[in-house]
Parts: C-alpha cells; sequence; structure tokens
C-alpha cells in the first residue's frame, strides 16, 4: 500500500460534522471530486465544478444503468463470462456556465478570493463560495449548492448565485444538460472486449467504449421543462434526464432555450448591477427502466421536476435534513479524543448513507454511485460488509439489498448449470446478474460469494426477525446455495470420509484455484448448516409456506440432512506443526515472497508482476483465514486466533482496500491494541489520504462498511448469537470514549465504551438480549447493563 499524504489542516480543517476544502487546487481533482461527490444511492454526481472544464472525470451515475458488450476471448472455452456490462456515464446535469464581460469562468486559471467547499454531513448539501477576480479587474461573488435528495430518488437541485461586487456588467448563465461521449469523456472499446491492451493495466478502473452507447431519442423542451432521452444500444436500457429551473433576481433578464440530441441549454442573459444578486434554482430529475419507453421516462421526469417545483427548495433542504437527521440517530459514532478521526468516521458513515438511501432494490456497486471504478459492478463486498451495517441500522435498506440478490436467483441458477452444479451461483462481479469476469481464476472461481449472500441474510435474520422475508425470499437463496455446495465438494475415499472442495479461489486473489481453501470450506460449512437448520424452521413455523418453497425449488427433505452430513464432514485445513489453519491444502508448500527485494513503488503486486509470478508465492493481498475469523470466529479457539493472525499478518501486503478493517477487527480481538489501531487508522483515512491511489475512480464503499464494523466489532467486540448478543469492549488507549446505537428487532441500544468498559442503555423499544459471563440479561428501560473491559480482564 502506498504511504498516506494526509489531508493538511490549512486546506481541509478538522471539523466533526463537515469536510471543507479552503484552497483550489487541480492537481487532485480525481480525488476531490470523489471525497466531495453527492449521491443517494440511485443518482450520483461527482464534485465536478458547475462550470466543467477541468475535471479527473465529469461523472454522473445512476445506478445498474449500463451498457452490455461481447467479451472476446482469446482463447475460449466453455463456460467463460460472454457478456461484459458497464455503468455508463449519464448526461450530465450539474453544468451552469458563468461569463461576465464575455470572460469565461475557468477555476484552474482563475484569481480566486477567499474559496471555500463544504460537504456538510448534517445537510448532505455540498456548497461552495468564492470571489472571482475577472481579467479585466472585476470582482465577482460566486456562490453555488449541489443536493441529491435522500427522500426523492429521481431527483437532484443545485442553485447558482452571482452578485458582481464593483461594477455593473453584462453576466451570461449558460445551464446545461451534455451527454459527454463526443467531449472529454469518449468512450473506447474495453480491453476485454478487443481481446487487446490500450495501455491500462488496472482491473479496477472501468472498462470504456470506442462507438456510441447512448442512442438519442428524444429531446424537447416544453415551456417548463427540458428532456433528453436515450436508449443503450446493447442493453437497451433507457433513460430520461431533465431540468427546470427557477429565477430569482430584481435584474432584467432575457432566457433563451435549445435542444439537441447531446445538448440542452438554457441561457440567461443579464444586465447586471453591483449588489443585485442573479439566483438560478436548477432541479434536475434522472429516471432510467430496462425497457420502459423514453417518452413515458421523460414524462415521470416532468412529474419529478414539476413537483419540486412546486415544493420548493426549502422544503426539499428541510426533507433532506430530516432524513439526514434519523440517519444519525441510528447511524451516528461518537469518537471523543481525536477530532480528525471524528470528522473521518462521519464521511465513512455519510459514504454509507449515499449509497444505499435510494437502492430500491438495486445493488449497492464497488464504488457506490461515486465513480466509474470496476466498472459500476456489485461484488460480495456489500454482502460481508455493507450489508451487516445496514442490518443494525437501517434494516429496510438491508431487506432491499438482500431482495436485489433474490431477484438475481435465476441467473444464478444458469450460472451454476453453465458449470455442471446444481442450485445457484452467485457471479463475482455482475450488473445484470451475469458473470462478467473475464479471468476465470479470480472471478468465477470465488465460489465463496455464495456464503457471502447467505451471511447478509443471517445478519439481517439475527438483527430483525423478519420471518416473512425468510418465508418469501430467504429461503429460496439458502437452499439454492447449499444445493450448489453440496454438489461441489465430495467426499474422500481414502477412508477418512473427509468432505472436500477443490479448484477454488478464495477471498485472497493473490492466490488462484486451490483444494479446499481455509476460508472458503469455512464459509460453506456455515451455508450449509444455516440452510438446514433455517428450512427446518421454516417448516415447523409455517408449513404451509414451506410447502410452497418445496414446490418451487422441488425440495427434497432429505436434501437437510445431506447438507448437514457435508457441513459436520467439512474439511478444514490445519497444521499441526505450525499450529495454525493454512490457507489451503498446498499454501505452506509456496516459495517465501522476496519481501526485501521487492521496493516500495512495486506494490501493489498485481499492477508489477505477472499472475503467475505472484501464485507461486506465499503472499496475500488479504488474509482469507483472518477473514474467516472474524465471519465465523466462535469456530477458532483464541490461542489459534492468535496463531493465525500472527503468521498472515506479515506475509499480507494490504493491496487488497478490505485488508486493514478485517486486521484491525481480528488484532482488537485478539488483544493487539497498538495493531488493532494502526489498521483502523489505515482503513479509515483509505479515501481521504488516498492510501491506494485510486479514490480518484470513486469511494471504496466496502472499506467505509469496514470502518464502521471496526468500532463495533472490534473495539467493542460485538458477537451476534441469533437468540442474544455478546460485547466484549477494549477501547484503545488513544481515545477518552466511543458511543453508537444498534436497532435489534425494532428495539435500539445505546453502546457507551469508556476504559473501564462498556455501558448498554435502551434508547427505544422493549429490550435486547445480552449474554455477560454466560448469563442471559435483558438490556430494558429499567436495566442498563454494565460490561468490563477485556484490556482489564
Amino acid at each position: 500500500m502506498a504511504n498516506p499524504t494526509p489531508l493538511p489542516d490549512y486546506r481541509f480543517p478538522v471539523d466533526p460534522w463537515r469536510l471543507t476544502e479552503l484552497e483550489y487546487c487541480d492537481d487532485d481533482l480525481g480525488h476531490t471530486e470523489t471525497l466531495f461527490a453527492v449521491g443517494n444511492g440511485y443518482i450520483g454526481m461527482r464534485a465536478n465544478p458547475e462550470e466543467g472544464r477541468n475535471a479527473h472525470s465529469h461523472g454522473t451515475y445512476v445506478n445498474g444503468f449500463h451498457e452490455t458488450w461481447q467479451i472476446r476471448h482469446a482463447e475460449n472455452a466453455y463456460g467463460f463470462a460472454t457478456t461484459g456490462q458497464t455503468i455508463v456515464n449519464a448526461p450530465d446535469a450539474k453544468l451552469i456556465k458563468l461569463y461576465v464581460d464575455d470572460e469565461p469562468l475557468l477555476l484552474e486559471s482563475a484569481e480566486l478570493i477567499d474559496y471555500e467547499r463544504t460537504l456538510d454531513f448534517r445537510t448532505g448539501e455540498l456548497t461552495r463560495s468564492f470571489i472571482w477576480r475577472t481579467p479585466g479587474g472585476k470582482r465577482v461573488s460566486v456562490a453555488s449548492t449541489r443536493l441529491v435528495s435522500f427522500e426523492h430518488r429521481h431527483l437532484a437541485a443545485m442553485t447558482f448565485e452571482v452578485t458582481l461586487l464593483d461594477d455593473a456588467a453584462p453576466i451570461v448563465i449558460s445551464s446545461q444538460l451534455m451527454n459527454r461521449q463526443d467531449g472529454e469523456d469518449e468512450y473506447h472499446v474495453p480491453d476485454a472486449a478487443l481481446g487487446e491492451g490500450d495501455g491500462t493495466t488496472d482491473p479496477r478502473q472501468s472498462s470504456q467504449f470506442a462507438e456510441r452507447v447512448l442512442e438519442p431519442l428524444l429531446n424537447e423542451y416544453d415551456g417548463d421543462h427540458t428532456v433528453l432521452g436515450y436508449r443503450c444500444v446493447n442493453s437497451a436500457m433507457t433513460l430520461a434526464v431533465g431540468m427546470h429551473h427557477v429565477v430569482d433576481t430584481t435584474c432584467a433578464i432575457d432566457i433563451e432555450h435549445s435542444t439537441e440530441d447531446d445538448l440542452a441549454k438554457t441561457v440567461f442573459t443579464v444586465e447586471a448591477q453591483p449588489g443585485n444578486t442573479i439566483r438560478i434554482t436548477k432541479f434536475a430529475s434522472y429516471h432510467s427502466s430496462t425497457g420502459v419507453p423514453t417518452e413515458e421516462l421523460a414524462d415521470r421526469c416532468r412529474r419529478t421536476l414539476q413537483r419540486a417545483a412546486d415544493d420548493g427548495l426549502d422544503q426539499l433542504r428541510s426533507e433532506q435534513r430530516s432524513w439526514l437527521a434519523d440517519f444519525w440517530a441510528a447511524s451516528d459514532i461518537e469518537l471523543r479524543g481525536d477530532d480528525r478521526a471524528q470528522q473521518a468516521l462521519r464521511w465513512n458513515l455519510f459514504q454509507l448513507a449515499q449509497a444505499s438511501a435510494r437502492t430500491h432494490e438495486q445493488g449497492i456497486a464497488a464504488k457506490a454511485v461515486t465513480g466509474g471504478g470496476y466498472d459500476g459492478h456489485y461484488f460480495w463486498d456489500t454482502e460481508v460488509y455493507v450489508a451487516p451495517f445496514l442490518a443494525y441500522t437501517n434494516p429496510q435498506a438491508a431487506r432491499k439489498v438482500l431482495r436485489f440478490r433474490w431477484k438475481m436467483l435465476d441467473a444464478a441458477r444458469s450460472r451454476a448449470k453453465m458449470l455442471s452444479e446444481n442450485g445457484a451461483l452467485y457471479p463475482w462481479r455482475t450488473i445484470n446478474g451475469e458473470e462478467a469476469s473475464a479471468y476465470y481464476a479470480a472471478g468465477t472461481a470465488q465460489y465463496h460469494i455464495n456464503a457471502a449472500v447467505v451471511f447478509a441474510l443471517r445478519r439481517y435474520l439475527d438483527a430483525t426477525g423478519d420471518i416473512e422475508f425468510l418465508a418469501h425470499e430467504g429461503a429460496e437463496i439458502l437452499i439454492e446455495t447449499a444445493r450448489m455446495w453440496a454438489g461441489l465438494g465430495f467426499y474422500n475415499t481414502s477412508g477418512s470420509g473427509t468432505f472436500h472442495i477443490h479448484r477454488v479461489t478464495g477471498p485472497d486473489e493473490y492466490t488462484t484455484v486451490v483444494n479446499d481453501n481455509t476460508y472458503t470450506n469455512v464459509m460453506a460449512r456455515f451455508n450449509l448448516r444455516y440452510a438446514a437448520r433455517t428450512v427446518r424452521f421454516l417448516s415447523e413455523w409455517n408449513p404451509e409456506m414451506f410447502e410452497h418453497v418445496q414446490r418451487s425449488t422441488g425440495l427434497d427433505v432429505g436434501e437437510l440432512d445431506a447438507w448437514d452430513a457435508a457441513a459436520d464432514a467439512m474439511h478444514i485445513p490445519f497444521d499441526e506443526q505450525l499450529e495454525i489453519h493454512p490457507q489451503d491444502s498446498e499454501f505452506l508448500d509456496l516459495e517465501p515472497w522476496d519481501w526485501e527485494g521487492t521496493p516500495p513503488e512495486k506494490y501493489p503486486l498485481l499492477l508489477n508482476f505477472h499472475p503467475l509470478v505472484i501464485y507461486r508465492h506465499r503472499v496475500l493481498k488479504q488474509a482469507d483465514v483472518v477473514l474467516a475469523m472474524f465471519l465465523r470466529g466462535e469456530h477458532f479457539s483464541e490461542d489459534q486466533k492468535r496463531r493465525n493472525f500472527d503468521y498472515y499478518d506479515p506475509i499480507t501486503t494490504g493491496d487488497s482496500s478490505l485488508s486493514a478493517c478485517v486486521q484491525a477487527i481480528v488484532a482488537a480481538n485478539v488483544g493487539y491494541e497498538d495493531v488493532a489501531v494502526d489498521y483502523f487508522l489505515q482503513a479509515l483515512y483509505l479515501d481521504l489520504h488516498d492510501s491506494h491511489n485510486n479514490t480518484a475512480d470513486g469511494v471504496h464503499i466496502a472499506s467505509a462498511g469496514g470502518v464502521w464494523a471496526g468500532i463495533v466489532y472490534g473495539f467493542a467486540g460485538l458477537v451476534e448469537r441469533g437468540d442474544f448478543v455478546e460485547f466484549t469492549p477494549r477501547l484503545p488507549a488513544a481515545w477518552d470514549g466511543i458511543t453508537f446505537h444498534l436497532t435489534r428487532h425494532g428495539s435500539k441500544i445505546r453502546v457507551d465504551l469508556d476504559h473501564d468498559g462498556c455501558t448498554l442503555t435502551l434508547a427505544d423499544g422493549l429490550g435486547v438480549p445480552v449474554s455477560i459471563d454466560d448469563e442471559r440479561v435483558v438490556v430494558s428501560a429499567d436495566n442498563p447493563v454494565r460490561i468490563a473491559s477485556a484490556l482489564r480482564a
């Protein structure tokens, strides 16, 4: 991992509720475009300046709106992924260009006075203000705001204010909708589609297109609203984007409208006088579909825009603050004793809000809607790192994430059949449900995705008790994923009777297509046991619903016994001499990596060494076994956890953005306080400090979920037992205290950590069962619970 550069206080002051930039700089545009991006899980807008011009990437994204393309393998084989999917950069509604005395405002060359840009975590609004001294010497005050509504899925709003401070001057403000396919963001064909490279080797970056992607179908101005409509050439997805303006000024103003296929403009021309502010409010709406005609989407845009205009910006802002007040009441983490860390913590939590607020049963991509990195694909990261956060803070959002996976079951069944397996096999990376990874060794071979989906399902059911979801969707997921494991593995014929799973890849992509990957086997065992137990529960709780599930899946109750038997016989590698769990059956036989001979500039290894070089060595991108100890900690003794951590920590590069948060949690669990804090801070500042040199491609949203987990599972030591929870608090000496809330079965508890332990207080609801030293108690209104610190035990 690269050496991170801390945010300098002179440019980014410490503020517990805001991220503020006090100096404009175009040296790190990609980084700051991501840090200050706004979104709601459906619409995402990068923090490009309203005036356009210089940018790392002009980005506006609509969750799930993508183009497909044929993956052309140089050497094809049966079952290889065939359909690539890439999120499409939607037409840009952020553009509001300013001209004074016919001179354009260009931030990269302008003389700016008192510049400030702020992302406020309580208002959900990006604000910017400065004074521009024009080339002619006139001072112009410019202020703008931007928000994407948490309350209204399809709506964004912007304001742009201009005030002359010295002399009169003609002002032109050009508000635009621009499809940039012929501009700065011209697409080119993805490398995987061509079967040849264009000089880029970073798989974390997005593919692009050479041919036109968005076919223009509609452009019109109806006297109130301007709307453009498009259809993706291959995926046939449709999109409409519209804008509506409200003008507030005492100056005489002339307004002109024009529309073309890829550009719509509303131009305001003003003979401005000093002290008279021109204020323009711009509402923008995006609607997309897998097949609804563009004309209907355009009508939806008009309705969204008209409601916004009728309600007014003040109401929209009030709704935004109210939504966020509820979010922070459920999700905030107060960290006392480190103001910079508190700011960073809330920035990470705010990113989780922006990623999940209005997904409406779409997935949460690896970069959410803040950038085009990883092609806008959904990975298993969401289920392991984001879904648990949602389960305990916003259960309805967690339910939508799981509904999204349930709706992918048919595609997953087809993929399993293609790979000669029963049940369903979820893709490693996807948008539309099809596997989109052309490199099967580090993609399709990650069968553990199935268990990640089930892990998220269990976290949700434990946190909510939503038996109705189990009956209608969850049981089907459990049955089909368990079937896949039962068919994928086999019983050893040598007499041991153990159950093995061969030729798979775990989360650590530096070791691929191996036998008995410990993480995979541990999670497969969990998947099998949980499926058998939970489906039996359903048969007793609701026999009628169970019969329905049987009919829809063709379940034979004998399968449940087979799943239990496979789980009981599952082979979990263990080396008696080292007393550790090898990552897989051959891992300990690999050649050690030459750490001393690898200079810092050669990391991350995946960008500097051929995969075969990496695969031959004992080196990790992220530690599979450590992750297994976090997710299924009850199956490892304390001594095994410590020995495994001690073995794998030194050989883990941290090249994965998901490495630091997990290392922090397990280090805290085994009592390595300093190591835990160090890894936690790496995860906390991963994007803010651009530690992996790719924050320009978008926020690492799973790492943000891992930051929440670092506090809750790491330093508070939460363990979910299904019927109750446990806490093993370990507040680091560097901090004064931590406070957060958890929602469980409709009740909310407040958790206050101090150096002597933690106090659990009921904030709302009937109570939460907690185990303390094997004694079950209920945190209730008249019974707060005190738990002693594990560090003082």
